[in-house]
């Protein structure tokens, strides 16, 4: 695994091409213990800090739908940070240059994903997909879709690893891959720099079909007609997709449930956030069931401080399905204590970002509650 840690740069395949060359890589590399994986980045991370505790909780306003026939899915969705931006464009200046070293910040990123374990994975700003993280996942057990911008700011900074862009991977036990969609989303018909995925897996527990889509609105004040228009296309694209996927018998049922994470680069008083929560799709936002209400987003998802300020902001997003699926366990939202008062990223905490995770499970079909 130290050799996949350190290994050079693979080739980049064309990102929009129909077929993905990544799932025969996954199946032929050999595989890793999780376990002893989690044990070297311990090791390797020695000299720093350790990550802020977070506890799973249950939502107070929710039923559980899990059980030995329908197990709960576990989501995580994360900015991990580019490495060239966290190095060459973001000015975090209260963060060491020395704290954002790839030797060891990708080790912070793999501990927080081996601690929680997650049977779907998305990420946003990954820079290091070819030579890290698609052999590393693979070796897990995971299948891995990566989707570059089309011009990223990564390759304006020197001694760059190639464009950054949205991943998404899933656990090759659990899920079997129907169909991919790589999506260039566009605002009044014009192609813009950001991208989404959209994969339509079948549950081989359940036999249930799951739509699960990655994006990362634009960014900065002043593009929320932008990110509107944005979210617009994405949710067209992903209507077609979740309603004409399953076959027969799913056609009969309905549309597909769907998961929707991302960096929305939006505060919920934004219009892409109403888009969503008003979609047709029926999506809720999983954090809101982390209030006292059910009702509120949490207080922040990502706190930095730049040379233009410090920025306390809630931009990203857990969606899904709130009438074919249940939300069973939330990761709590660390304290402002617990981040520090240097905020993120840190010593501690590799980007500036935190991961969201929940466990989510399918509710009962109509026809089997007859």
């Amino acid at each position: 695994m130290a050799q996949a840690l350190n290994s050079a740069t693979m080739a980049q395949p064309d990102p929009y091409t129909k077929e993905s060359p990544d799932q025969d890589l996954d199946q032929d590399l050999v595989g890793v213990d999780p376990d002893q994986l989690l044990r070297e980045c311990e090791v390797a991370l020695q000299r720093r800090p350790a990550r802020p505790r977070r506890d799973l909780v249950c939502p107070r306003l929710v039923a559980p739908c899990s059980h030995k026939h329908n197990p709960s899915i576990r989501v995580m969705q994360w900015n991990i940070l580019a490495q060239a931006l966290g190095e060459g464009k973001d000015g975090f200046i209260r963060c060491p240059l020395e704290a954002l070293s790839w030797h060891e910040r990708k080790y912070q990123i793999l501990e927080e994903i081996l601690t929680y374990r997650p049977d779907i994975l998305c990420l946003q700003e990954v820079d290091h997909y070819y030579d890290t993280f698609r052999p590393i996942m693979a070796s897990l057990g995971y299948h891995g879709s990566f989707l570059p911008k089309p011009w990223s700011p990564c390759l304006d900074v020197e001694h760059n690893n190639g464009p950054d862009g949205c991943a998404l991977f899933y656990r090759r036990s659990r899920f079997s891959l129907h169909s991919t969609a790589h999506l260039r989303l566009s605002a009044m018909m014009l192609p813009t720099n950001q991208v989404a995925i959209a994969q339509t897996l079948h549950c081989q527990v359940t036999g249930r079909w799951l739509c699960v889509a990655v994006t990362h609105l634009k960014a900065r004040s002043g593009w929320e007609r932008l990110r509107s228009a944005q979210g617009a296309d994405l949710l067209q694209s992903l209507q077609s997709i979740t309603s004409h996927c399953g076959g027969q018998k799913q056609a009969e049922l309905g549309a597909i449930p769907l998961v929707v994470c991302g960096d929305f680069n939006a505060e919920p008083s934004e219009d892409v956030y109403r888009r969503f929560s008003s979609s047709p799709l029926g999506l809720s936002s999983a954090y809101k069931l982390l209030s006292c209400d059910g009702k509120t987003e949490p207080a922040y998802t990502t706190w930095k401080i730049r040379p233009s300020g410090e920025s306390c902001s809630t931009l990203d997003y857990i969606w899904y399905s709130h009438d074919a699926l249940s939300v069973e366990t939330l990761l709590d939202i660390p304290t402002e204590e617990q981040i520090g008062p240097d905020r993120l990223p840190s010593y501690h905490y590799p980007s500036d970002h935190l991961s969201l995770l929940c466990d989510v499970s399918f509710r009962e079909e109509p026809h089997r509650l007859l």
